[in-house]
Parts: structure tokens; C-alpha cells; sequence
């Protein structure tokens, strides 16, 4: 049986990300999945001098190590200030200081959503642009907008997105 992750760039513990990734995660069949927290990797905001100092912190190899061994990445990016949040953002400096390909080429469905209209979608074209030079290899993007509006009980409401969710969703477990 395959093996996945599923995690938000985000270190809210209210995460709308992590509600999303959650759910997506569940519509991918036979599949064993962790749903990993970004609160429980303790990184220090990176900087070189903290690293000829004090090297790689021992919970960026733990996480880059969890990346080597799944089968597939779903991620659902929080959007600050139209990039990725600060918590995401210093957890892919460490990583790339580790192995510059840190997502091996794994199948990757990546996401965004918001509060308002645009759903996250600015940090998602930027991680669409970027990730692939870090051989992410994104299978299907997908950007949900007002969260509040078209999630709820831990799932998507609005048909429509949920059907394309679910369409996303297929597509990355083709590729698994």
C-alpha cells in the first residue's frame, strides 16, 4: 500500500490549510496517510550564521526524511501577504540547505485556499513556479476560495469545488 502525506504551510492551530489538505487527503483511495503539523518541527528562523554556528537543526532532516518516504505530497499553502507564510517558507530554506531536490520527484497535489476571493492564489503560482526547480513534481493544483463560505464540517460544500477537488484528487492518485 502506498504511503502519503498531507500538510499545510501553516503553523495556525486553526489551519484552514491543514482542513483542506486534510480532506483531500481522505479522498485518496487505499492509501495510508499521515497528516504531519508544521508546529511539531522546531526550526529556527534560518539565517547563515545560525547555521555555521549551530549546523542543520536535527527536525529539518526528520521532515526532508519524511519527504524521501512517502509515495506522494498533498499540500495546501497559507497565503501571508501574497507568499507563502513565514512557517513554510523557513522550513524550505533548511530543506534546501539539506538536498536542493527536496521533493524527489514525488507526485505533489497542491493547494490553496482563503478567507476571500483569490483563495490563495498568489502563493500558489509562486510554489508552481518554483517548486519544480526543486524537483517538485506538481500532478494537480487547486485553489479554494472564501474557505468559510465553501467549507464546513470537514468538507467542501460548494459542489462545484468539490467536484473539481475531487477531480484534482484522481489525477494525483493516477500518479501515485
Amino acid at each position: 500500500m502506498k504511503n502519503i502525506i498531507a500538510f499545510a504551510g501553516s503553523n495556525s492551530k486553526k489551519s484552514i490549510n491543514k482542513d483542506l489538505a486534510t480532506y483531500a487527503s481522505s479522498l485518496v483511495e487505499n492509501v495510508n496517510v499521515s497528516i504531519l503539523d508544521l508546529n511539531d518541527y522546531d526550526l529556527p528562523l534560518y539565517g547563515i550564521d545560525l547555521e555555521n554556528e549551530k549546523g542543520i537543526p536535527d527536525d529539518a532532516y526528520k521532515f526532508l526524511d519524511i519527504l524521501k518516504n512517502t509515495d506522494g505530497i498533498i499540500l495546501s499553502l497559507a497565503e501571508h501577504n501574497g507568499t507563502y507564510s513565514t512557517v513554510f517558507k523557513n522550513l524550505f530554506d533548511w530543506l534546501t540547505r539539506i538536498e536542493g531536490k527536496m521533493f524527489y520527484n514525488k507526485p505533489m497535489l497542491l493547494m490553496a485556499t482563503s478567507p476571500g476571493g483569490m483563495g490563495g492564489s498568489t502563493a500558489l503560482a509562486i510554489a508552481k513556479g518554483r517548486f519544480p526547480f526543486h524537483d517538485g513534481n506538481i500532478i494537480e493544483s487547486f485553489s479554494l476560495p472564501f474557505f468559510s463560505n465553501n467549507f464546513s464540517n470537514g468538507k467542501i460544500t460548494n459542489e462545484d469545488f468539490n467536484t473539481q477537488l475531487k477531480n484534482a484528487v484522481e489525477q494525483f492518485q493516477k500518479a501515485l
